[in-house]
Formats: C-alpha cells, sequence, structure tokens
C-alpha cells in the first residue's frame, strides 16, 4: 500500500469505513486455510485484514492458487516485489479466475488489493473461485454451488401464460374508494 498518500477525509472516509466494516476475520480465516490446502504453501492463515494484505499483496500466491486449477492458465508469475509487475500478477490473477468461471460482477479491482482498498471484494472473489473448485476436483470453499434447474414449456403453456393478468396490475374485483380524478382532497 501507498504509505505517501493522505489519509481519506470527510465522506470518503464513511465510506471507506462503511467498506471496512463488510470485512468479516472469520471468512478470510476460512480463505486462507483453503488457498494454503490447494497450493500446499506455507502461509500464515490469521484473518485479519493486515495479513490477508500481506499474504496476497505480490499476487504470486493468486497466481498458484489459479494454476493450481489448470496448470498454465496464467504462464507468466512474477516474482519481482516491483508495483506494475505485483499488479500484473494481480490483474493475471482476475483474467483466470473469469474463464475459471467467477461472474465478474463477484471479482474485484486491482486497485482494491494493491492499495488496500476493498478487501471484503477480495474476499468475495477468492470465496466464488472456491465455489467453482470442485468442478476441477478441488476441495470447495462455502456453501455448495446450485444445480441449474432448466424448464422446457410447450408452445401451449406459452400461449397460455399470455392470457393471464399478473397482480402487478392490480385487482380488478371491488372499487378503490376515495380516488376519483378531479375532486378535491379533503383535510
Amino acid at each position: 500500500m501507498a504509505d505517501y498518500r493522505a489519509g481519506k477525509a470527510g465522506i470518503n472516509a464513511e465510506a471507506q469505513a462503511r467498506i471496512n466494516s463488510k470485512y468479516n476475520n472469520d471468512i478470510a480465516q476460512e480463505t486462507l486455510e483453503w488457498i494454503k490446502q490447494i497450493t500446499g504453501e506455507n502461509i500464515k492463515t490469521d484473518g485479519d485484514a493486515d495479513n490477508l494484505y500481506e499474504v496476497l499483496k505480490d499476487g504470486t500466491l493468486l497466481c498458484k492458487l489459479v494454476n493450481a486449477f489448470q496448470a498454465g492458465t496464467v504462464k507468466k508469475v512474477n516474482q519481482s516485489t516491483m508495483a506494475f509487475k505485483c499488479m500484473e500478477n494481480i490483474n493475471a490473477f482476475l483474467e483466470a479466475v473469469v474463464k475459471l468461471g467467477v461472474p465478474a460482477q463477484e471479482t474485484f479491482q486491482t486497485i482494491d488489493l494493491w492499495e488496500k482498498q476493498n478487501l471484503y471484494s477480495v474476499v468475495i472473489c477468492l470465496q466464488s473461485l472456491g465455489r467453482k473448485a470442485g468442478n476441477f476436483n478441488l476441495p470447495t470453499l462455502g456453501p455448495k454451488e446450485a444445480d441449474k434447474n432448466v424448464r422446457e414449456f410447450s408452445e401451449e403453456q406459452l400461449k397460455a401464460g399470455q392470457n393471464v393478468i399478473s397482480l402487478q396490475y392490480g385487482t380488478n374485483k371491488g372499487q378503490q374508494s376515495g380516488i376519483s380524478f378531479g375532486n378535491r382532497r379533503q383535510m
């Protein structure tokens, strides 16, 4: 994280505090333990935000994680600690997780991790990846992913549905008293 920047103030500080309040140490710890199990790396699995940041900030562990899913997913993992090389690793991880099936809305932006701005979204992304692990014969993380429930309707059923009036349109039973156009409202 860039230590040379001034802290956020005013509404920005409030927004950052709201983002930080969503972070859960227990879920982060569970996520780090899962990463340790998949990658075989000896990492500290404390769920504290500072620890999560230290473990993941250079992106090398994230690249090893997606390569455990599918070998060669991230072809070049930068070992350099230079900022742009670390951010390349994080970006390569993000591109890989989308290819592995994580919905784009459950990913994070590189800056969220690199500048420690939204570690909650980082954990959400890793949890989503953990649900996909079962598709690759790896231990899963979190709740089981739902199966598709595809429904097929005949042409006759589709036509019958067009004749049904939705309850969103209201009801035709009774009358709404007191509502008429042109009259004044009595107070």
